[in-house]
């Protein structure tokens, strides 16, 4: 072990156990002690209450996650070389695990070892967003990296945009804001394809960093079941599901969304396609409760997160009760149900029993066809819940 250069903190026995148990995160309340006066942002050391060596992470007075472990590796130097190295990792397992890298999650926060930070690539474009100070503090760095790796591998990239827009920013100290890294591109929409169909991404406006590349693989398996049914995808956003069920064979597809921005730019992809698929603004709850039954044999519920706290997880599982009810009341038997939650208060266990009890309501016994989660560019790290977000079944109505 290097002799060290950083200042210590001190973590309670339930902190250590956590920590060993895999997950990064250290809380102010798992703090025993700290020595001295550290500034926000840098790098401590975390050990024991026998002075035993745990951990390095990046250190936030402002924030409730007190500690972001970066290493468990004593004899790591946390310069160039070692992000550099980190993000060779990331992306020599993307090369791997996915089709290709056109369009493709890079950094997925702390599962690729970066805390809070999320690189997405649209064609030569990449989008980020930067929720731990240590990282903002760091990203020429990272950045650097990233594009230096992603030459070495053939790609050459345009720019970056920032999307550090979310609230948590502020609990952490750092101000919100969005715009051209360093590059400043005219453009700031891109057209990608995904499973052979093009969506415009307006990573300036649109939703996170502008496009939800996790969904990819669920979509095909919509794709396959979809063949002569009539097809309603809730919450349509770019109405990527909507497309994967109309180049599947769909007789009938029609795209639901609240908002109108979704309804308009759904409603531009499927023009972009040259696909003929209705379109309802409309409330997905509502929509369905004063639907005719028959009406429709596949029906997506895709929604966002019902909840983002653990205070709130009791309403959410009633939505999805709900939300899941009322679609399955819909649905004529030998009918197929797609449905999601990316919440991951929301565990996979909670989320199936809500669907089990919707199905007892509505008076159906529900067919398992698929389990899945995102596509494996955002991937699961055991001991990291937060980790497991997306959950994607598929069932037949019987």
């Amino acid at each position: 072990m290097q002799n060290r250069e950083y200042k210590k903190i001190y973590i309670t026995n339930k902190g250590e156990t956590e920590l060993k148990g895999g997950h990064p995160w250290i809380y102010e309340g798992e703090i025993k002690s700290i020595d001295g006066s550290i500034l926000d942002g840098s790098l401590v050391d975390v050990s024991d209450d026998k002075n035993k060596y745990l951990g390095t992470g990046f250190y936030n007075s402002n924030s409730k996650i007190r500690v972001r472990v970066i290493s468990r590796n004593a004899n790591d130097t946390f310069d160039e070389e070692f992000y550099k190295r980190r993000i060779s990792y990331a992306i020599d397992y993307r090369k791997n695990v996915m089709d290709n890298l056109d369009n493709a999650r890079l950094i997925f926060g702390e599962a690729d070892g970066f805390p809070g930070l999320t690189v997405d690539k649209f064609n030569n474009i990449l989008v980020t967003e930067v929720l731990c100070l240590g990282i903002e503090q760091r990203k020429d760095i990272i950045y650097n990296a990233l594009i230096e790796v992603l030459k070495e591998n053939g790609i050459e990239i345009d720019g970056i945009y920032e999307r550090n827009e979310s609230p948590i920013r502020e609990l952490e100290g750092m101000d919100k804001y969005k715009g051209w890294y360093k590059e400043t591109l005219e453009c700031t929409n891109t057209i990608i394809i995904e499973n052979d169909i093009k969506f415009n991404v307006d990573f300036e406006n649109g939703q996170k960093t502008g496009f939800f590349l996790d969904q990819k693989y669920n979509r095909l398996l919509v794709k396959k079941l979809a063949k002569n049914k009539k097809v309603l995808d809730c919450c349509t956003h770019t109405g990527a599901f909507a497309m994967n069920a109309y180049l599947g064979g769909a007789t009938s597809v029609t795209a639901l969304d609240i908002s109108e921005k979704a309804i308009e730019d759904s409603s531009n992809n499927f023009k972009l396609n040259n696909m003929k698929i209705n379109t309802v603004c409309d409330d997905a709850f509502k929509y369905l409760e004063k639907l005719a039954p028959k009406t429709y044999d596949f029906i997506i519920l895709d929604p966002p997160a019902f909840t983002k706290s653990r205070k709130t997880i009791s309403n959410a599982l009633k939505g999805y009760k709900e939300l899941n009810y009322l679609a399955l009341k819909a649905l004529p038997r030998g009918g197929y149900l797609a449905t999601a939650s990316c919440s991951h208060f929301a565990t996979e266990e909670m989320f199936k029993h809500e669907i089990y009890e919707a199905g007892l309501q509505a008076g159906v016994t529900l067919r398992l066809i698929s389990a899945t989660g995102p596509s494996p560019d955002h991937p699961e790290v055991l001991g990291i819940p937060e980790t497991k977000y997306l959950k994607f079944f598929i069932f037949q109505v019987v």
